[in-house]
């Protein structure tokens, strides 16, 4: 069946989430936001709650409300708050020490009854450099040369250990990463692949190159679970729904999006007007840039293909970062799940309300039914461990690297 996460993502996926008639801008800061969320989630059989994270304060705080607390504190406080849904936290592989690594996701995986799922990430930009007291970002292959290694030790430890051992064998490794190196990572180390991809075909052909990569390794197919990030608009009909869209596309800063887009293409928009397409010649091949090249591709197929002009492209990109919206009506957001999953596009997804708590309720209450209806989303949980929601098996550990 459809493996389905929530992000909880402060106050939603939107730039303009925080500023949404109703909703409290501040409420990220407290932890009984997020367990608010997971006991929903649970009740609605959901796989997993995720937390995004990063080893810095972004910037952009000055327009909207950013991720205020390290994911592992939180994921205890929900562990201890319910009883079954999974737990995925963020943490850098860049800027983390894999022993200390081990030992606190090991810990909690044990104490939640093997439950947590480690998202492991590079982490891009010269802000958490600096916070490092680097001079400058460590390169692209560096950095996904350190991830494997990083994460070859971790997952080693978890094997290793015969005290506090995890009720699931040990937690699950999850990766995101467009990238050649991106992709070459999670071939080698994945087990749960977040992605983000806005044509299906396109996704399709992600989902088998993982999946022929996975199987390079000596690897099952089998091993490997695919989740696109699904940003979602949901409303009772489908007027509602478009209203609440434009009325979130008013909300979000220009400022914001401007300053997100910028850092996430490594480009400078200023002298740049709504009015203008991002000019030819300006964005490098995805494989050439810095920082995400995973979003970078994203906004440039986007650009390439659709050739919007920058107000355009604010708005469709809403401040999300590149994940796919989708607005409408229960029963077609459903529809769009369906299409996905039965068309091999993806084994389930990631979903990143709009607004957060609202967005998630109107997900939880009325597009989970619509799934079950079908046939497509569990009704109670068969098990109590992550890799059970997930149908994972407990893989061998992570094969050396081949010859390039």
């Amino acid at each position: 069946m459809l493996h389905l996460n929530v992000n909880i993502l402060n106050a939603g996926v939107f730039g303009g989430s925080w500023r949404y008639p109703g909703t409290d801008g501040t409420a990220g800061f407290t932890v009984e936001h997020y367990t608010t969320i997971a006991r929903k989630a649970e009740a609605a059989k959901l796989d997993a709650v995720f937390l995004a994270d990063g080893p810095v304060l972004d910037p952009n705080i000055r327009y909207r409300p950013g991720n205020s607390l390290e994911p592992t504190t939180v994921l205890a406080r929900i562990a201890a708050q319910t009883e079954r849904i999974g737990l995925i936290g963020t943490l850098s592989s860049s800027y983390n020490d894999p022993v200390e690594l081990a030992r606190r996701l090991g810990d909690l995986d044990h104490l939640s009854g093997g439950r947590f799922g480690w998202n492991v990430v590079t982490t891009a930009g010269a802000a958490a450099a600096g916070n490092f007291g680097r001079a400058a970002e460590p390169g692209h292959a560096g950095r996904y040369r350190r991830a494997a290694d990083v994460a070859a030790q971790v997952v080693a430890a978890w094997a290793a250990r015969t005290e506090l051992a995890s009720p699931q064998g040990r937690p699950v490794v999850v990766q995101a990463g467009g990238s050649t190196d991106g992709r070459r990572l999670a071939s080698r180390i994945g087990e749960v692949i977040f992605s983000a991809d806005q044509d299906l075909a396109h996704a399709r052909a992600f989902r088998a190159q993982i999946r022929d990569g996975a199987r390079a390794f000596g690897r099952s197919p089998g091993e490997i679970v695919v989740l696109p990030g699904l940003s979602t608009v949901v409303g009772s009909t489908e007027a509602e729904a478009r209203a609440r869209r434009e009325r979130l596309d008013e909300l979000l800063p220009d400022a914001y999006a401007r300053s997100r887009l910028a850092g996430q293409l490594g480009i400078s928009l200023d002298g740049l007007s709504d009015d203008e397409p991002i000019p030819d010649g300006l964005l490098v091949e995805p494989d050439a840039a810095g920082g995400s090249q995973t979003f970078y591709r994203v906004v440039k197929q986007i650009v390439d293909r659709d050739r919007p002009t920058l107000g355009q492209l604010l708005k469709r990109l809403s401040g999300g970062g590149g994940h796919r919206i989708v607005t409408g009506t229960p029963k077609q957001i459903a529809d769009d799940i369906e299409t996905w999953y039965r068309a091999g596009a993806a084994d389930g997804f990631n979903v990143m309300p709009d607004v957060l708590p609202t967005g998630f309720d109107d997900f939880a209450d009325h597009v989970v039914p619509e799934l079950r209806r079908r046939g497509l989303f569990r009704t109670e949980y068969e098990g109590s461990t992550l890799r059970g929601h997930l149908g994972l098996g407990l893989p061998a550990l992570p094969a050396p690297e081949v010859a390039r």
